[in-house]
């Protein structure tokens, strides 16, 4: 019995010994996957949201060497009493009005800073419209109409065989994709956990196979069709989204700082969410679309493609454009970036207003949230 026992413990002290041995090998898989578990806890997320590069494969996107362009300072308002009850309920960390392109209004919480470079979510997803706009302009992508397998071979044979660049455009591929944020077993949460473990964004979207509609005949939010643009994008041109959103976007616009793009395990980047800017940056953003892509003299986007990326363009009639939000009953050019927990860039041309606002909050599925945040911002507007 004692010679059984002490077989016992030597084989339990290799399985240890292998199991530590794994764990160190798996370290850095196991810390993402456990920050991908935590990354919306009470006690974390405000951190987590402003440091996204220690948590994620990354790339760091430059602002090139030229001058910061100017946001001159105008005006300061003061904020209502609802609008300040509205920053504390919303969990907003950084909130910058502009009024006719100066700044009348900026302010950081929550422990946050100017400097703090904020995760987008899917506000990237308009930015990737931007530049979508630009290299179709250059010719790199012939028809809206094309299939996306045209770009993307390797989506041959998957869910995506047979939707048009149009149909992921206006989020109408007709892919069946769970986009439910608080469910664990949810597409959109497996496909953030294989962001985490290193895997393929390529990969993923050319494993689903499963369609809900018909590809063009109705408007469904999927997330995975913007990776999909990505996809068109890259194979069109040739090269990678960093390198063209520096040159043709990022540079010209003379950001304040840096970008940082969370990437997977081969260095794809998570164009669907993952870039991180300051708060005044992703207002430079607001402004160049209210502008219809000009910016201090020079036109870096076509102005028919910001009138049309910022209109209905769903089939079935959904105020959505080009991976753009259009309010209900909006006003002209009225129009949204919108990403989960409340990160948002509204664009009012009318009144000459650009409000971008990052936040933590952890109530943005709640019911009227959503409204009451549009409401929030056509009222700040309007006092202005």
């Amino acid at each position: 019995m004692a010679r059984f026992f002490k077989v016992g413990l030597r084989a339990l002290a290799v399985l240890l010994v292998l199991a530590l041995a794994v764990a160190f090998w798996k370290r850095d898989e196991i810390r993402r996957l456990m920050a991908v578990n935590s990354l919306f806890a009470p006690a974390n997320i405000v951190q987590n949201f402003s440091n996204m590069d220690g948590l994620f494969f990354h790339r760091t996107l430059s602002r090139g060497d030229g001058a910061v362009s100017d946001l001159p300072v105008g005006p300061q308002v003061t904020l209502t009493p609802a609008v300040n009850q509205w920053i504390k309920d919303r969990s907003v960390t950084g909130l910058v009005i502009l009024k006719d392109g100066a700044v009348v209004h900026e302010s950081y919480l929550l422990g946050t800073t100017q400097a703090d470079r904020r995760i987008s979510w899917s506000v990237a997803k308009s930015f990737l419209s931007v530049l979508f706009g630009i290299v179709q302009a250059e010719g790199a992508i012939a028809s809206l109409d094309d299939p996306v397998t045209r770009y993307a071979p390797t989506l041959v044979g998957s869910a995506y065989d047979g939707a048009s660049v149009h149909d992921v455009l206006t989020m109408s591929s007709g892919v069946a994709f769970n986009e439910d944020y608080l469910d664990f077993y949810s597409d959109i949460n497996k496909m953030g956990r294989v962001l985490a473990l290193g895997g393929s964004m390529d990969g993923f979207a050319a494993g689903l196979t499963a369609r809900a509609a018909e590809p063009g005949s109705r408007w469904h939010y999927v997330s995975i069709d913007t990776h999909v643009l990505g996809m068109v994008i890259r194979g069109a041109t040739g090269r990678d989204i960093p390198e063209l959103m520096e040159e043709k976007l990022l540079q010209p616009l003379g950001l304040q700082d840096d970008v940082v793009m969370l990437t997977d395990g081969d260095g794809v980047s998570f164009v669907l969410g993952g870039l991180n800017m300051t708060t005044r940056d992703y207002a430079r953003l607001g402004q160049l679309v209210l502008q219809k892509g000009a910016w201090q003299g020079q036109q870096i986007v076509p102005s028919d493609w910001i009138v049309a990326s910022t209109t209905p363009q769903a089939a079935d009639g959904s105020a959505y454009g080009y991976q753009w939000w259009i309010p209900a009953d909006a006003a002209a050019g009225e129009v949204m970036a919108q990403g989960i927990y409340g990160q948002y860039i509204y664009i009012n041309p009318g009144q000459g207003v650009v409000i971008a606002v990052n936040a933590a909050d952890r109530g943005f599925e709640d019911a009227g949230v959503a409204e009451g945040n549009v409401a929030m911002f056509r009222a700040i507007a309007a006092g202005l």
